[in-house]
């Protein structure tokens, strides 16, 4: 069997996850080991400072209050402190820390469209490299669409809030905010005409279910097990986005200027979308259930990495300076952005707290999902690397100094797991994307004002 087989179907490409049938032609060195992954998890508007760092250094330290849901996860967590990327120290608000947060350089000012990161973010060097051999170089996800217009406050575009991966120091790659549009580009191809319609009106899986038996009935027990539970997987998701786009009325959420952008909307998705304006379609992502929202993008970006087909991916949990209401939460009544400005009021300050919480939560389940999938000889976090954080500290004094970040996985690629490191302040993050990239086996002289990785982490 090759290294990556496809069962191939009516409109639909569907790859499968490593399986030991695979082992043969990986141990004759064509693939060398399974592949190592990079996810990069962004969440907007800082924390809580004083509830964000754990106690103590070292293996013996004790998650803090906002971090503490990821307890299950401790061995795998590495916590660091004290990193922070100079280059964004200048300009006021948030648009500096969020366009440079991956790229570690400094953001054009302008209120125009001509906006520039400066340079290229670690994700888009990663996907230059990991992307050679999978169907996307990288996938970016999101939950909002690019914001627009001028933040009169500190004089820059609202579109760098949207930004985090730069495939050129001038060009933004845009986050994918459709759950169905981002299931196609991984396991639908695009239909050419009328006469595919049809297929494009089922289950992915219902395509492909005579090549999914023959196969299976090639397998091992352990094959069958594992090619089941991805089918599965696979099944799963692809229900709940139906649902939640019947809930939305079957894809309205998508305006017409957005369905140019998106090469891979097929027939049937373009046909549901209508003639939406762009006002009925933040109407309407503003009735989606954000945590739902957040969990399937999460669980796309793990069948991503299941099944080979992307080993670099980030997620914005939403753009930077977003207003979005937390009032889902029990205790919490109002938006994100204005409660990050608490100006040290103790109810404003609790508040913040728990939508830091709620975030970590989310990640937590992602990570759930990737220890649940066994590949090789462990699971398929420890093959994958996956950093969770935001480019300021206190969102009410716009700190770039000290930022959190917590990276997960990555034990069999590496990585020494289970500690808090606290680095000397000044200590570049892009140390960080350094040990990442090399840890892929991506090579990477220097990032931004880094010009090695951090010590201790490898």
């Amino acid at each position: 069997m090759p290294r990556r087989s496809f069962l191939r179907g009516a409109g639909a490409t569907l790859a499968l996850p490593f399986l030991d049938a695979m082992r043969p032609l990986m141990a004759a060195g064509t693939s060398g080991s399974l592949p190592i992954r990079i996810a990069l998890l962004y969440m907007p508007n800082g924390v809580r400072p004083d509830r964000w760092t754990p106690e103590g250094d070292g293996s013996k330290f004790k998650l803090s209050p906002i971090l503490s849901p990821l307890e299950k996860h401790r061995e795998e967590l590495l916590v660091l402190t004290g990193l922070q990327n100079k280059a964004s120290f200048t300009g006021d608000g948030h648009y500096v820390k969020t366009g440079g947060w991956l790229t570690g350089t400094t953001i054009t000012k302008t209120t125009g469209s001509d906006i520039a990161a400066g340079g290229i973010s670690m994700d888009q060097i990663a996907a230059q490299q990991l992307g050679r051999n999978t169907k996307l170089p990288s996938l970016e996800l999101g939950t909002e669409p690019v914001a627009t217009g001028i933040d009169t406050n500190v004089n820059y575009t609202r579109l760098y809030a949207s930004h985090i991966s730069w495939k050129t120091s001038t060009v933004p790659l845009p986050c994918e905010i459709n759950p169905r549009v981002a299931f196609d580009r991984l396991f639908r191809t695009r239909s050419k005409g009328g006469e595919k319609q049809a297929a494009d009106d089922k289950s992915v899986l219902d395509l492909v279910s005579q090549d999914a038996k023959r196969l299976q009935s090639k397998l091992g027990s352990s094959d069958k097990a594992k090619l089941d539970q991805y089918l599965e997987s696979v099944r799963e998701v692809e229900r709940r986005i139906e649902a939640e786009a019947a809930a939305l009325g079957a894809g309205e959420n998508l305006a017409p200027e957005l369905l140019k952008k998106m090469d891979e909307l097929d027939k049937r998705i373009s046909k549901a979308m209508g003639k939406a304006s762009r006002e009925e379609e933040l109407n309407s992502m503003a009735r989606f259930d954000h945590g739902e929202h957040c969990r399937i993008m999460m669980d796309l970006m793990v069948l991503a990495f299941w099944s080979d087909s992307t080993r670099v991916s980030s997620f914005m949990f939403g753009n930077d300076v977003t207003g979005r209401n937390f009032s889902f939460l029990e205790g919490v009544n109002g938006g994100h952005h204005d409660l990050s400005h608490h100006s040290n009021d103790g109810t404003k300050l609790d508040q913040y707290e728990k939508i830091n919480r709620w975030h970590v939560e989310q990640y937590g389940y992602m990570l759930d999902r990737m220890k649940e999938i066994k590949e090789g000889e462990g699971n398929l976090l420890d093959r994958s690397m996956v950093a969770f954080g935001s480019p300021i500290r206190d969102g009410n004094a716009h700190d770039p100094k000290n930022v959190p970040i917590v990276i997960a996985g990555g034990g069999k690629a590496g990585l020494k797991t289970g500690k808090h490191v606290t680095y000397d302040p000044g200590t570049p993050l892009c140390g960080l994307w350094i040990n990442m990239l090399e840890t892929a086996g991506v090579k990477a002289d220097e990032l931004g004002d880094a010009k090695d990785g951090l010590r201790g982490l490898t």
